[in-house]
């Protein structure tokens, strides 16, 4: 086993590790970045250009749900059966009488679940960042907005986000996107004009409405979540990574799995140990280590991380890593409309509705939402998604109802906050394992009755809008209330300024292990009304970077 030296060692490569890399290395920090997955080149994996497309979906290297197992889930809750998921041909998705594990849409590569993101790029509500003063529910951050607006706009020029100049009034800008918005897909203009009380406006996304920074511009084909192949999307790899690459002082390495953080005396982390390509145990020393392996993964390698010094893992000396557990609260309806519109066309979420994303704006519910244009991100982009989910019948029936359907199918789309409860954590599967013996951590969710109440209230508002449009048939509706399915997750290394209530502090350190951050959403105090995290681990990232070239002795 050999070992390495480098100033800073970083595992996991997406929206925190790729942002944090870039801020050091433009500093002149030399870095390690550990990488379990491998890297993808956008022009040959990606396979929107290939007859097979709309089957393969994101051309995954290796199947997500092999990393992670569910705990047995709650017995659904008759009264709010109205939230079912079903297709109008198939029935119901879930045919049980308890909520079902979905997934947890997770990628391993370089970039991480950037790549497959819609690219949405907000920012988080400064009214969803007290929530504990404010609401007494899950906890306030330890940082206010104005901390976190100037690496807000630092992130959004590398990404190149374009959008209204003023964004999401909720969230004050003091200065213009990068880009001017995208203009909107007729489809979503239909869903912008109906009378139902919702304002909708144009999208802030990590994607190019102009060529910018060396990039081409979008060509709106509707495959942000299968791989950008033009790099107008800014994904983690061709953003972030890319720059620290040419600043000389980044090494990577992919398919290399870190299995163990090993601390020492005098409270500082010593090394990181993982699996090389190769299969062969090596080690990374540095002066400072950080982990952004999501919310899932980061509190199983810091579990995992135990020894004398660190009996109960690392960050773990109050039992809170694993804690505090935060999924997305998801809802997607789907209506058929009575002319033709080509909804495949454009962005996948080219409008979105703020209307409710203050955490008081649902009546007797705590917590936001917002609404967006979803008949991309539900996938109903292709052929054959119409034929099997849109039109019915058999033979020339089948042919006539795909003439008359496709292409015409709206989708609203709704994501809301979600609150910590006790029932919710990650922990480490005692059974199953991964392939180098480790156990495989144990996602563990429970909605409880204030989740429930806000999805409810979600699935009733879209289903509202998408009416008010003229959508002749609902044919489909799917919701976190059956069936776990969440790409936001949050929560599990919570930050703050107490360490028997925190994981880490306010600059994402942990409070005993001076040399050891922890840089993804796993550390959000709360997960926000329905905002895309990556913008804000972004800003965290670039915040904690600059703390650690100030204290990196």
């Amino acid at each position: 086993m050999s070992t390495e030296e480098y100033d800073v060692v970083i595992v996991g490569s997406g929206a925190g590790g790729g942002a944090v890399a870039w801020a050091l290395t433009a500093q002149k920090v030399k870095v390690l970045l550990l990488e379990a997955g491998d890297a993808y080149n956008p022009t040959k994996d990606y396979q929107l250009d290939k007859p097979q497309w709309e089957q393969t979906g994101f051309p995954m290297k290796e199947p997500h749900d092999r990393f992670y197992t569910f705990k047995k889930m709650q017995k659904l809750n008759e009264q709010y059966s109205s939230l079912t998921s079903f297709n109008h041909i198939t029935g119901k998705s879930n045919k049980t009488n308890r909520r079902q594990p979905g997934a947890y849409h997770h990628l391993r590569a370089v970039g991480g679940s950037t790549l497959m993101f819609s690219g949405e790029a907000h920012r988080l509500n400064p009214n969803a960042m007290k929530m504990k003063t404010r609401f007494g529910v899950a906890a306030d951050w330890p940082m206010d907005y104005k901390e976190l607006e100037p690496f807000y706009e630092t992130a959004e020029k590398v990404i190149g986000v374009s959008g209204q100049s003023e964004g999401n009034p909720l969230s004050p800008k003091t200065a213009p996107y990068p880009l001017p918005p995208h203009k909107i897909s007729y489809s979503s203009s239909i869903i912008s004009a109906a009378k139902h009380g919702i304002n909708f406006v144009p999208n802030s996304l990590a994607i190019l409405s102009k060529p910018y920074d060396g990039r081409a511009a979008c060509n709106y084909c509707g495959g942000c979540l299968r791989g950008c192949m033009l790099k107008d999307k800014g994904s983690t790899d061709v953003t972030f990574i890319a720059k620290a690459l040419s600043t000389g002082y980044l090494t990577i390495k992919t398919q290399s799995a870190a299995v163990n953080i090993e601390a020492g005396p005098n409270d500082k982390v010593v090394q990181i140990q993982y699996v090389d390509d190769k299969m062969r145990y090596q080690s990374a020393k540095g002066k400072i280590f950080i982990v952004s392996c999501g919310a899932v993964h980061t509190p199983r390698l810091l579990l995992l991380s135990n020894n004398r010094y660190s009996p109960d893992g690392l960050c773990n000396e109050y039992g809170l890593v694993g804690r505090n557990f935060m999924e997305t609260l998801l809802c997607s309806i789907s209506g058929l409309y009575d002319k033709r519109i080509e909804s495949y066309r454009g962005l996948p979420a080219d409008i979105i509705s703020w209307d409710y994303n203050n955490p008081d704006a649902i009546k007797d519910v705590i917590g936001g939402c917002r609404f967006t244009a979803g008949a991309i991100e539900a996938d109903f982009t292709g052929p054959i998604n119409y034929a099997l989910r849109v039109a019915g019948g058999f033979g020339k029936q089948h042919k006539d109802e795909m003439r008359k359907s496709f292409g015409n199918v709206l989708t609203i789309k709704a994501i809301g906050e979600n609150l910590p409860n006790k029932k919710s954590y990650v922990g480490l599967d005692k059974k199953k394992r991964d392939a180098y013996g480790m156990p495989l951590p144990k996602i563990c969710s429970y909605l409880d009755e204030m989740e429930l109440k806000r999805l409810k209230f979600m699935v009733e508002k879209s289903t509202e809008v998408l009416k008010a449009t003229g959508v002749s048939k609902i044919i489909e509706q799917s919701s976190t209330y059956d069936i776990f399915n969440s790409t936001h997750v949050f929560g599990t290394c919570r930050m703050g300024t107490d360490m028997k209530e925190s994981a880490v502090n306010q600059f994402c350190q942990s409070f005993k292990w001076k040399n050891l951050f922890v840089v993804d959403s796993s550390v959000f105090p709360s997960s926000g009304g329905g905002e895309s995290p990556s913008l804000t681990i972004n800003a965290l990232a670039l915040r904690t970077a600059k703390y650690i070239t100030g204290n990196d002795k």
